[in-house]
């Protein structure tokens, strides 16, 4: 097995770049658990006759779906870098001023 060098910086953008992997996973899942769990609850208050589909049964999803997006498009996208490239010169910045 291969050992890495963990102040390689090669290494330490892979390493958080699986954490943000594993951070989407861990709120995907999440996501979807949380809305099956919202629609059987709607489905099962329901008066009889009324349908499911209002738009109130769907609020949870549409908004926290529109977060999922953003959080989607930060770790799959690289042309989304720019809150990384933030984050690295703000750390190097702070570096550089307790100097």
């Amino acid at each position: 097995m291969e050992t890495f060098d963990e102040n390689d910086i090669r290494y330490q953008q892979a390493k958080r770049q699986v954490e943000r992997l594993r951070g989407f996973y861990a709120h995907l899942f999440s996501y979807v658990a949380v809305n099956i769990l919202i629609a059987y609850f709607n489905y099962t208050n329901l008066n009889p006759g009324e349908s499911y589909f209002q738009f109130k049964n769907f609020l949870t999803a549409t908004f926290w779906g529109i977060g999922l997006l953003a959080h989607a498009l930060f770790v799959f996208l690289p042309s989304m870098d720019f809150a990384r490239k933030w984050e690295e010169k703000k750390i190097k910045e702070l570096m550089d001023k307790d100097k």
